[in-house]
């Protein structure tokens, strides 16, 4: 019988660094992980053309040269990786969960999801083609590469207002542009980006269009919609916080918050016993591949010892 034959004792939803991170860490326990991804290792990792901020490297890598170190060494440890998509996740009354996958159905103790969340586009010309030129949903990556840049923020939320006031810290020419009249963040943070000096609040806007010279970002066409004007406007960067969309379809029956994702204790683990999430698909405050990875490592180790408490009890 293959590797891919067994039954493993994880099934990981997810090829990200932190599904990665976990695979690793749970094959370096002496336990059969096997990894599901859909299209390649990495995730969104894949899209960042320079991570600058990864510990450990003293020159930026690309997202793709370091979900490839990741999956090496996953598969180094002894971890499967499938190219395939996980169809269903049953929890089953004993405890253990059946997952039906494009290579076949598994029956597994633990499940790890690291699906991640679907990031929401704003949908217009420009935006699919300057993303990594200019185009981000990521501050903290991505930011620092626009320093004294003229900058524009899309969104109203708690992200957008956070992610604004992180960027003033670095430029001191923000434009924040909401399609509402008020801002939807705490009235806390969104008073704290009224106040700031750096950042020039625009409500009523919306992007018609984001254009650049073929290789970053030059303007952006903007919509008026108070006083039903279209106007264009010279920008370095755009940075998009309108939202996303965490990926639980698997786990209906798992505990969710008030915006989608799913609910983990400290040790990454769900309120239903054997099912842990890890990186963007968890109610998480910081979202970064380190912290991904950490989450990884974390789930790997308690599910190790869920493993070993399971075992403990076949044996009484």
């Amino acid at each position: 019988m293959s590797d891919k034959e067994k039954q493993p004792d994880i099934i990981i939803v997810g090829g990200g660094p932190a599904g990665l991170s976990a695979a690793q860490y749970a094959a370096r326990a002496g336990l059969s992980a096997h990894v599901f991804e859909e299209l390649a290792p990495g995730g969104q990792t894949l899209i960042v053309d320079e991570l600058e901020n990864y510990p450990g490297f003293d020159e930026p890598i690309s997202g793709f040269d370091l979900a490839d170190k990741f999956a090496k060494q996953a598969e180094r440890f002894g971890a499967v990786i499938h190219y395939g998509s996980v169809d269903k996740v049953t929890h089953n009354e004993d405890g253990s969960y059946t997952v039906e996958t494009s290579d076949g159905n598994f029956t597994v103790p633990v499940v790890i999801m690291s699906t991640g969340a679907k990031r929401r586009e704003l949908g217009v010309p420009g935006e699919k083609e300057y993303q990594g030129k200019g185009v981000s949903y990521c501050a903290t990556c991505d930011g620092p590469f626009f320093k004294k840049k003229r900058i524009l923020v899309v969104g109203g939320g708690d992200s957008a207002c956070g992610e604004s006031l992180f960027l003033s810290k670095l430029s001191e020419d923000i434009v924040i542009v909401h399609r509402k009249d008020r801002f939807r963040a705490q009235r806390s943070i969104a008073g704290m980006v009224e106040h700031d000096e750096h950042v020039d609040v625009r409500f009523m806007h919306t992007v018609n269009e984001i254009k650049g010279d073929g290789k970053k970002v030059t303007s952006v066409s903007l919509h008026d919609s108070e006083h039903d004007r279209d106007y264009e406007e010279q920008f370095d960067a755009v940075f998009i916080f309108i939202g996303a969309d965490p990926r639980t379809q698997l786990v209906p029956f798992a505990e969710t918050d008030d915006s989608g994702y799913l609910v983990t204790n400290e040790l990454m683990s769900t309120t239903t016993p054997g099912l842990y999430a890890v990186g963007d698909v968890r109610n998480t405050p910081f979202r970064q591949v380190v912290t991904a990875a950490s989450d990884g490592s974390i789930a790997a180790h308690a599910a190790a010892e869920y493993i070993d408490e399971l075992k403990g009890q076949a044996y009484v």
